[in-house]
């Protein structure tokens, strides 16, 4: 009687299974699903049942560099990161084989399909846009699989060598035109702007005599310039009008 006591208790230990929080348990009986286990202790009977835990917290799957070539015919490599999560543990399961490896795959025919319908300056320029085109197909065709794409990320894009070249010399030469642009424009608002005052001291005989006597002033201020005074002509004729007197 204690050795059977004993046996039961064996096979009542060995029956306790543990489902954690973040776990969903799949139970079969002889090998056909019968329903879903929450999170606890669940005995699942030996040789009769079996089951099988999902985890359904939020997954990163990196999809590795892709060789694609875009609308203009631009051979580039792109890589991306994938998130998402289990939203029905018995469809993931019993849907398809390794919905792990299933989704990598087809992410990473998706992201060659979505880059060869683009040009490369889309791509360079609207990458959000791709990852969410990119996203929507994933996820409508994972949903059979019990799956939910929450986001994508295209992590970085590959130019050859040569285009990179090309694309940073174009870059330069556009940072040069707008520097050129700047400057002009500044030339052009000083010339516009001593114009203006050139015209203010013509049409104001006093300012003139001011402005002179403020770079005076200004000079004069520095004891290591030489100051040079140069008297206008009328004031000379008049000494030498006096001289002959």
């Amino acid at each position: 009687m204690l050795y059977f006591i004993g046996f039961v208790l064996f096979i009542i230990l060995i029956s306790i299974k543990q489902i954690n929080q973040y776990e969903r348990g799949i139970r079969f009986n002889l090998g056909r699903y019968a329903g879903m286990m929450e999170p606890g202790w669940r005995l699942i009977i030996p040789i009769f049942q079996s089951f099988q835990k999902v985890d359904i917290r939020v997954k990163a799957v990196d999809v590795p560099d892709q060789n694609a070539i875009t609308r203009d015919n631009v051979s580039v490599k792109v890589n991306a990161v994938i998130y998402y999560k289990v939203s029905d543990a018995s469809k993931a399961i019993i849907e398809v084989e390794n919905f792990r490896h299933a989704i990598s795959q087809y992410a990473q025919t998706t992201m060659r399909n979505i880059v060869g319908e683009v040009t490369l300056d889309e791509l360079l320029a609207s990458r959000d846009k791709i990852a969410d085109r990119i996203r929507e197909i994933v996820d409508k065709e994972t949903d059979a699989w019990g799956l939910k794409v929450q986001n994508v990320e295209l992590k970085d894009v590959s130019l050859p060598t040569d285009l990179e070249r090309t694309i940073g010399k174009q870059a330069e030469a556009e940072r040069e035109k707008r520097a050129v642009i700047i400057t002009s424009e500044g030339e052009l608002a000083s010339a516009g702007n001593l114009a203006k005052a050139a015209e203010i001291l013509a049409t104001s005989p006093g300012a003139l005599h001011l402005r002179t006597l403020q770079s005076i002033n200004d000079m004069s201020s520095d004891q290591s310039n030489t100051v040079v005074y140069m008297l206008p002509v009328e004031v000379l004729k008049a000494f030498e009008g006096f001289i002959k007197k």
